[in-house]
């Protein structure tokens, strides 16, 4: 089956102004033979670096902010949360459905469908994206007064919600063309249009904000404004380069299919849904540490934080994986399909475990960076020498999930997140509040969270729930 590919090859053209040519042999042909290392690192480290310069663009834009005064620093830390929700439904919720259907779409050789599901990503994008600016723009002084949002800072996040989420159709646009990219093994182009924009949006911002010769200062509206201009010419940008046919999938307008919807949607439905699970464990958790006070609240924050920079790292190689699991299954080859998810797996095991075990030996490196005072850096302590040991299990559960999704098969991840979220914010807030068995038994509760999230997926790789190619017919 995987021989299929071998008619997958992409024509050397003249390059369109503007766009580099596509490559002589098909990107397809090398993820369905050959080593598989090779091409899971090639389609990582862009998305990875890409996904690192996004979260140093978010710090710059809070720094630029706090500039302003702590009404404007409040403000955006308001509308934070709302943003990086939008950020993970468009990225690893419909993003992955459709970075799935594409390359499942190729694997098989079904290019027409792999184009058409360009436009269908299109379709969705613009439905979403503005579904997201009404509700934001309605809901809103609502929403963010709930979260905590008074007087100056609610006027502030207001004026930075209004101008961020007014950017929203071109937002959804870029994250779901990207991952298209994605998932047909094109990395590099999405990763080098993200990256040039950021390199501009951090010159741009500054002088919106403040004001530079011409430009008026418009304050924090201002730093909503760059935000939306960047996705704007982003958006413009990768539409004008999958038009021209330089892409390895083609955007060009046609029919809405119900088949080729439902198969964005199997997986990108459920897996937004899942991607919602580890903010509300976090709030959970969050509300149960602050049960032991301020100190307690600030220590495990600092603590945390390093959760969120293993995040990039296992996003990146999670995607990598999904193109080639998602490639494989669409050929019919699921052993190869199962053996990169175990090295994908592996390799997100490695990574995390290794910062896991590094952070538990000696933590004070990375909490005394941000404070020395004992009864800050005591919880802190707890946490990283307790849940730190179990990052490698992190790892392993997030990889195989996104290999999951490259199959089509998405149930069994989100019954792994629910697990985490039960055992570690269910029972973590129970022992916490109500036995008051204090903050060691919360964090061994995020840890045995941890345990449950990769056991249910190891679970279900080894008992052949996710690669079952007699129910999994190609092309589905």
């Amino acid at each position: 089956m995987g021989d299929a590919a071998s008619s997958d090859t992409v024509p050397v053209q003249d390059a369109a102004p503007g766009f580099p040519a596509s490559p002589p042999t098909s990107r397809q042909d090398a993820m369905l033979r050959g080593p598989l290392l090779k091409p899971l690192l090639q389609l990582a480290l862009p998305t990875t670096v890409v996904l690192i310069a996004q979260s140093l663009v978010g710090v710059a834009e809070n720094w630029y902010a706090s500039f302003l005064g702590t009404d404007a620093l409040a403000g955006v830390s308001l509308v934070f949360p709302v943003v990086m929700l939008m950020t993970m439904m468009s990225n690893g919720g419909i993003g992955s459905g459709v970075a799935s259907a594409v390359a499942r779409a190729l694997g098989a050789n079904r290019r027409d469908d792999a184009d058409a599901l360009v436009w269908h990503a299109v379709v969705l994008a613009l439905g979403i994206g503005l579904a997201f600016s009404v509700l934001a723009w309605m809901t809103g002084p609502a929403l963010y007064t709930l979260l905590g949002g008074r007087e100056g800072a609610l006027d502030a996040a207001l004026q930075y919600s209004n101008y961020v989420f007014a950017g929203s159709i071109p937002f959804w646009l870029v994250n779901l063309l990207a991952a298209a990219l994605r998932g047909a093994g094109e990395v590099r182009v999405p990763a080098l249009v993200t990256l040039v924009g950021a390199a501009v949006f951090l010159v741009v911002t500054p002088a919106v904000i403040f004001g530079f010769g011409p430009v008026p200062a418009l304050g924090l509206a201002g730093a909503g404004l760059a935000m939306t201009l960047f996705y704007v010419g982003a958006a413009i940008w990768l539409l004008r380069y999958m038009a021209s046919g330089r892409a390895t999938v083609r955007l060009a307008k046609g029919p809405v299919e119900a088949r080729l919807l439902r198969d964005i949607l199997r997986v990108g439905l459920l897996t937004a849904v899942s991607s919602l699970q580890p903010n509300l464990m976090v709030m959970v958790i969050t509300g149960a540490v602050g049960l032991f006070g301020v100190e307690a609240l600030a220590g495990y924050g600092m603590a945390s934080r390093l959760d969120y920079l293993i995040i990039p790292i296992l996003f990146g190689l999670g995607t990598a994986v999904l193109t080639l699991v998602g490639t494989n299954v669409g050929a019919g080859q699921y052993e190869r399909a199962r053996r990169i998810a175990w090295l994908g797996g592996g390799l997100g095991f490695v990574a995390a475990g290794a910062i896991g075990l590094a952070a538990a030996l000696a933590p004070e490196v990375w909490l005394h960076a941000f404070s020395r005072e004992p009864a800050v850096v005591a919880p802190g302590l707890d946490y990283l020498r307790i849940v730190a040991p179990f990052y490698g299990l992190l790892g392993l559960g997030f990889v195989l999930a996104f290999a999951a999704q490259g199959a089509g098969r998405v149930l069994w991840p989100f019954l792994a997140g629910t697990s985490r979220l039960v055992i570690s914010a269910g029972a973590g807030w129970f022992v916490a509040a109500r036995l008051d068995a204090g903050l060691s038994a919360l964090f061994a509760m995020v840890a045995a969270g941890l345990v449950a999230y990769a056991g249910v997926t190891v679970v279900a790789v080894l008992a052949g729930a996710i690669f079952r190619g007699e129910t999994a017919p190609r092309g589905t």
